[in-house]
């Protein structure tokens, strides 16, 4: 999937057609992504030991992967994301590919997203 988590994407198609956002989760056997502020949804929720008051409690659900475009951090512009191969030589070694991600729109690499692993 081309979408990764903590990019920032654009909504193209829906309610929240416009919006931009964070991508909290990103779902590839069924090509959803969650979006923060993006898609929220409210859920009742009955008191239980975890949460003593109950209520309703606002979530983010996913949204198509194909409705979301991702925002390139150099042109701050919607952009298709592209893959490129880079030579990167390994002393005493072959010289070995890289995939990085590329903007189709200015031609910038994309950084790789940095996130911490939580279990």
């Amino acid at each position: 999937m081309r979408i990764k988590v903590n990019d920032k994407v654009v909504v193209l198609q829906g309610k929240d057609r416009g919006k931009q956002g964070q991508v909290t989760k990103v779902d590839a056997e069924n090509s959803k992504v969650t979006v923060s502020g993006v898609n929220e949804v409210k859920k009742h929720v009955r008191p239980s030991q975890r949460n003593m008051q109950g209520g309703r409690l606002s979530l983010n659900m996913p949204v198509p992967a194909s409705k979301v475009m991702l925002v390139c951090p150099s042109c701050n512009k919607p952009t298709r994301v592209g893959y490129k191969f880079t030579e990167t030589v390994a002393e005493g070694k072959k010289a070995r590919h890289s995939k990085v991600r590329i903007c189709k729109k200015c031609g910038a690499v994309l950084p790789e997203p940095k996130y911490e692993k939580t279990r």
